[in-house]
């Protein structure tokens, strides 16, 4: 009986397909990262074109409409009748002002909101505005203030606001949360002395006095123009400059003075200067309701994670701005001042944000 034959082992099967490799990490990363810059060039580019044609339009429409061309020839110096006067005297001032206010709005509100991480860190919702405000009022009413008096005592009473918001929310080491319920606090306390300021006022004073509170470009002028100016060449540069720092902030102040950054300094720094941003352009056209408290949610959702919120929040600011007062002043055929617009916008959007804040956290 012969033995029987090994069986052979089975060959194995060729590969039909071969696996792909795991792609590194390293390339990941600075795919993302790649991605992440061009979504800001293409957001902060759009921005920049939608506020220009805003402001364009701006220019042309009003009692009379100009057109493109007409326009054009007046910013080159022609003399151009009708139009030289409405566009050079009355609308390009207005204009400039609504960009520059809108900017320093959105820029000083995300700083604070970034740096507190938290989006109720708005200067308009804890206090800031509402201590120029008060001043404001106070100065007209009882001082028989005008003008520029009146936009200093308001930029003095909105940064020692700021102060003293500060040093009662740093005690004992300072509250991103403590910061936030003291100026709210503070706000209220504000909003009732305006309150009791405004029913103590003759009608010429009360009329004065609620056209500056409620934020208005009417009347706009260079000499209120060229302060805002100032304050963001000198104060925008010093926010941006944190951006990266703001950002590392976000993870919380131990892993952030883990990873070196100084929070107590860079809260210093970006409090004084977003305030000094706020205050001066609350001073020259009044705490236009919302601004800051819209600009910097909005940028965040638009630019997406992982890229700094302050530059798209100056120019969402500033085509906010423009918007509101195009549509305050010819949307319907009654003018309102910009800041009725802004409110309207502003508080159904503050009850979301809150509805947002208790289903998911505070996080900016």
């Amino acid at each position: 009986m012969s033995a029987p034959h090994p069986t052979a082992a089975p060959a194995a099967a060729p590969a039909t397909a071969t696996a792909a490799a795991p792609v590194p990490t390293l390339a990941r990363v600075t795919a993302a990262r790649r991605r992440r810059r061009r979504r800001a060039a293409v957001t902060l580019c759009s921005l920049a074109a939608a506020i220009l044609v805003v402001f364009c339009v701006t220019l042309m429409v009003g009692r009379t409409t100009y057109s493109p061309g007409e326009v054009l020839r007046v910013l080159l110096g022609h003399d151009v009748p009708g139009a030289s006067f409405s566009v050079v005297r009355l609308r390009l001032p207005r204009a400039v002002l609504a960009v520059l206010a809108g900017a320093s709005f959105g820029l000083g509100g995300v700083a604070f909101q970034t740096m507190l991480r938290n989006p109720l860190a708005s200067p308009d919702i804890i206090g800031i505005s509402s201590g120029a405000s008060a001043a404001a009022a106070f100065g007209i009413v009882i001082l028989g203030l005008a003008g520029t008096a009146v936009s200093l005592l308001a930029v003095v009473a909105g940064l020692a606001v700021a102060l003293l918001i500060h040093l009662l929310s740093s005690r004992g080491g300072a509250a991103g949360t403590r910061l936030i319920l003291i100026g709210i606090g503070i706000a209220a306390m504000l909003t009732s002395l305006t309150d009791w300021v405004l029913s103590t006022a003759g009608q010429w004073e009360l009329q004065e006095a609620l056209r500056w509170l409620t934020g208005s470009l009417n009347n706009s002028s260079w000499e209120q123009t060229l302060p805002v100016l100032g304050a963001l060449v000198l104060l925008g540069p010093v926010l941006l400059s944190c951006a990266s720092d703001l950002r590392t902030a976000q993870l919380g102040e131990d892993a952030a003075q883990a990873l070196g950054v100084r929070v107590g300094r860079l809260r210093r720094v970006v409090m004084f200067a977003a305030v000094g941003l706020v205050a001066v352009a609350t001073a020259a056209c009044g705490p236009i309701a919302f601004v800051s408290f819209l600009a910097g949610p909005t940028a965040v959702r638009i630019i997406g994670p992982g890229s700094s919120p302050l530059l798209p929040a100056a120019l969402v600011g500033a085509l906010l701005v423009l918007l509101a007062d195009l549509v305050g002043q010819f949307a319907t055929g009654t003018r309102y001042p910009v800041g009725v617009v802004t409110g309207v916008l502003g508080a159904p959007f503050l009850i979301f944000l809150l509805i947002s804040i208790h289903r998911r956290g505070s996080s900016l």
